[in-house]
Order: structure tokens, then sequence, then C-alpha cells
């Protein structure tokens, strides 16, 4: 049994606590009281901790004595917080999903001979880690994932829901999306080349450019062409462009009879209501990981792994929390057994491209009910 904390209790950070505490002794900390109560109401094992990350003295004192953190914070503050962690010597399993690049720790990492895995969630997370075991078996010249978290029930305008903040799903309508088009890095704006795409049980979706690729546009630079397609229910993306057009994600603040206030902020605290993911509302996680290549005697080979994955009534647990938080604690329990030891920061496409570290994570999915099935061509 080892000694676990989890910085940040919200919904994806206290699923992953409550499945640590199945193995482990597990202290779970955050900003909220209010959120550190609701996590010990769901498992009475959890040691709570009120902690504000940002104050670096106080986080490297509250992590001294633990074998590994688990950083759940939100991405704003993760760059900082995981170079606090490494600064203090600690392994740790992170999904805050900041928009730095987490390899530039990487150096750091070594130093204080650490191991840190990163972006470790179902996209970015799982869809890399597969990306990472069949580069070792094919030459691949193409990657797509096309990923969304709905709600089951649509509702108008927008049919959907977040787990997390409206201003991270902003964030995600707004920031150009780098893909790879025949080798070369193409920068777009989100919510461009719109499609339907059909999945069974859920019928026609629109996925749409997202700047989702991160890491794996520096680690795997050999791949010609990759893409990451963010999924919405039609005619979420419509609404979405007319608000982006009219200003109301604009941060610039203007003035309304003396008040100074972003649209951004404005937006977003309009959309918490509307988007906000009740705890028992069911929702729903679809991903297709499409990988193509040649084998060693040149045949053609298509690769596509599919998740349907819905919320668990049972435990009262996400979707997105059980499909993002199990990859994670799949991480951590995996460098605990002593599978993975290598020092540095590893984005989850180099922990993948082990073939026992692969096959660990996606039995500990399973395990779980989180399954992907196989297509091979």
């Amino acid at each position: 049994m080892s000694n676990i904390i989890v910085l940040g209790a919200g919904m994806v950070g206290s699923t992953m606590a409550i499945d640590m505490a199945k193995k482990h002794q597990v202290t779970i900390t955050d900003f909220s009281e209010k959120a550190l109560e609701k996590a010990v109401k769901k498992c009475d094992k959890l040691i709570p901790e009120i902690l504000d990350v940002t104050h670096k003295t106080i986080l490297q004192k509250t992590i001294k004595p633990f074998d590994l953190v688990i950083c759940a914070v939100p991405g704003f503050l993760g760059f900082e917080t995981m170079k606090t962690i490494i600064e203090a010597e600690k392994n740790v399993v992170d999904i805050s999903f900041f928009p730095e690049n987490s390899l530039e720790l990487d150096a750091l990492a070594k130093e204080k001979n650490i191991t840190a895995i990163v972006d470790c969630g179902v996209a970015p997370g799982m869809g890399n880690i597969i990306l990472g075991y069949y580069n070792e078996k094919l030459k691949l010249t193409d990657f797509e994932c096309l990923v969304g978290g709905l709600p089951k029930i649509k509702k108008w305008p927008f049919s959907y829901k977040a787990p997390f903040s409206p201003i991270d799903v902003i964030e995600e309508y707004t920031r150009p999306a780098r893909y790879v088009e025949n080798g070369h890095i193409v920068v777009k704006e989100a919510l461009s080349d719109c499609e339907f795409v059909e999945f069974e049980n859920v019928g026609t979706l629109e996925s749409f450019n997202s700047d989702g690729l991160r890491s794996i546009i520096f680690t795997m630079p050999h791949i010609k062409n990759m893409k990451e397609k963010t999924l919405r229910y039609p005619d979420h993306i419509e609404y979405i462009k007319v608000l982006k057009e009219s200003g109301f994600f604009n941060e610039e603040k203007i003035n309304i009879n003396g008040t100074e206030i972003s649209p951004l902020e404005f937006s977003s605290k309009v959309l918490f209501n509307e988007w906000k993911l009740g705890d028992t509302e069911e929702e729903l996680t679809v991903m297709r990981i499409t990988l193509k290549g040649t084998n060693e005697k040149g045949e053609n080979k298509t690769i596509v792994y599919n998740l349907h994955d819905e919320y668990c009534p049972k435990t009262q647990t996400s979707s997105m929390a059980r499909t993002t938080g199990y990859t994670a604690t799949a991480a951590a329990n995996m460098f605990l057994d002593g599978l993975f030891s290598e020092k540095g920061v590893f984005p989850p496409e180099l922990v993948g491209k082990h073939e026992r570290c692969f096959n660990y994570i996606l039995n500990y999915l399973k395990e779980r009910n989180v399954i992907y099935t196989l297509e091979e061509s």
C-alpha cells in the first residue's frame, strides 16, 4: 500500500481519489471545503485537506510525505503546479491539461530523478497510448482522433453539458487548432472543417478542428498526417460560431454603466448554468481512434479503436470522469507496480510504446468497464 495525494477534488479528481483508495491510502486536497466534503461523502476512506496549490512552499511541504502525486488542478494552474511538484522531487501523474508544453520540464525532471506522466486522460491520454503502441508495430502515415463528451438528453439550443468549467470549453472553441498535413504543421481556426460522422448507438455527430494533438506534434514528427477533432451534436457549432463572431468570447473588457467586464467572463457566467452537468445527469463519451500505416511486409493496415462509455448509476460517476480519471489511475498503479520507471516528463505516447504498459492500462480500464473495441483491416 502506497501513500498517495490527489491535488483537486473536482469531478475527475474525486473519481481518481476514490479509485486509488481501493488499494492505497489517499489524501485528497482542494481549495474548496465543499468539494472535499462531497468527495468524502462518496468515500469515507479519503483523508481531506484544504490546500491552495499557488502557495509554493506550502504545496511542497504538503506533498513531502507522499509516494506519488496525482494532479487534477485547473489547466491555468497546471504548469506551475507541475513544476513545483518536480522541484520537490516527487513523482507525478497529471491530468490538468495545461496549455504550455510539458516537455519544457523534461530536463528538470531528469535532474531531480523523477517520473512525470502528463496528459493522462482520455484525449489527450488514451488516444496517445494507442498511438504510441502501434508506432512500434507499424510504419504509420495517419492518425485521427475524434472525441466528445455529450449529454444523453439534448436540450436546445446547445445540446451540450460540460463536466468542467465553461471557460475551459470556450478555450477549446477559441484556441487555434494545430494539425499535421503532409508532414507540415497547419494552423486553422477552431470550429473549422465541420463534418458529419456516424456513430453506432448515438447517430450523427458533428466534428470540428480543435487543438488536441499537443505533445505528439513533437514526439511523432515522422507521421505525415495527424488530426484531432471534437464531437458535438449537430447544430451546436453553428450556435457557438454566432456567439464567437458576435464578440461574446472576447477577453478585452467593455464598460457597461461604469462597470468594466470582459464579454468572456460574462458569457462563462451565463453558460455555466446552461452547460452545468448535474451530479447524476446521464452523459456519454464517444471516441474513435484511426491509425493507418504499413507492416513489415509492406501491407497497408488500418487500426480503429472505438469507445462508447456512459454514466455509471451504480457509482454515480460521470463517463467523462471515468474515462479520464481511470486512465490516470491506471498509469499511477502501473508506475507504483514498477512497470514504468524511466525518469523525465512522459506524454502518454511514450508510455504506450511499451507493450506491458499498454496491456496493463487497457486491462485496468476493462476491469472498470471502460472498454475499447478494436477493428483491424
